[in-house]
């Protein structure tokens, strides 16, 4: 899976710098994540295709993506040491399984830092990802819209050109989608976020945080993410999180009763990116809200 190409291609790219060791930490949508240690002790991890078709490049989107969140000076996020089409290399945060049994400040604060930056309106500046596949970013003035056209009905989309959903819940979405606008607010404030903020892309090491990773950030509704991390349930969000979190940022009282409405997105997404049994979660979902 590790091309030797590759790895003296890397090497070219760090003015020659030797590797001495690397493995492979992942391959998923066909791009490889592998760290790399150097000869000067330094540890770095390198992304790219294993194998790519044309179109869109999330190689390039996420080094633009981590551009912008440093140009913000938002530092939980690793830095570029380089960037291409075709690699991506960034410095390797140190990491490990010790993972906190509650909402903790650390972690908190990250959060509550990205969500403080708005904007006049839902979007970003250029697409960006989730799982290897576009988020188209495109601004608009109404946040339902955005939703329901940018992320709710593009993965139902996908979803239904691969044949993963059956008529009753092609039916009960499609209900969904045509009540859009009586289920989620309008116009709340544009707040940036993450995008793909599940456990997978939280970094913790001894019980602290220390990093998020693979971002696909646009501005929208910041409680979005909150239903992402709730409807995920790592053991690092505990019951009082939202309490917690509406200490710093306001959540609207009517949040619970469209929370379902957030979560089908994110239970689409994990259909599309990994398979039909997260159908279940999406049967759960729409039983949830309230049509």
């Amino acid at each position: 899976m590790i091309n030797i190409n590759d790895i003296n291609q890397i090497s070219t790219l760090l003015n020659d710098k030797k590797i001495i060791k690397y493995e492979l930490i992942s391959n998923s949508f066909n791009i490889n994540c592998m760290k790399i240690y150097l000869s000067d002790n330094k540890i770095l991890v390198a992304k790219y295709y294993s194998k790519r078709s044309s179109g869109f490049n999330a190689i390039i989107s996420e080094k633009k993506n981590l551009k912008y969140l440093e140009k913000k000076n938002i530092k939980y996020f690793p830095k570029i040491i380089f960037g291409n089409e075709k690699y991506l290399i960034t410095e390797y945060i140190e990491n490990n399984n010790k993972i906190p049994k509650e909402t903790n400040s650390d972690f908190l604060k990250a959060i509550i830092e990205i969500h403080s930056f708005s904007n006049n309106s839902y979007g970003f500046k250029f697409d960006t990802q989730i799982g290897g596949v576009k988020h188209e970013n495109q601004y608009k003035k109404n946040w339902a819209e955005f939703y329901l056209n940018t992320r709710l009905h593009y993965f139902f989309d996908l979803a239904n050109k691969a044949n993963l959903l059956d008529k009753s819940l092609r039916d009960k979405i499609d209900t969904v989608m045509k009540e859009i606008n009586n289920l989620i607010p309008n116009k709340p404030k544009p707040m940036l976020m993450h995008g793909d903020l599940w456990g997978g892309n939280i970094l913790f090491k001894d019980y602290k945080f220390v990093s998020f990773i693979d971002p696909g950030s646009f501005y929208g509704h910041n409680e979005m993410e909150l239903a992402y991390l709730r409807w995920f349930n790592p053991i690092f969000v505990d019951n009082n999180f939202l309490l917690k979190y509406k200490e710093h940022i306001p959540i609207d009282k009517n949040y619970f009763f469209y929370e379902p409405v957030y979560q089908l997105y994110y239970a689409l997404c994990n259909v599309v990116l990994w398979d039909k049994s997260y159908t279940i979660e999406v049967n759960k979902l729409l039983n949830k809200i309230k049509i």
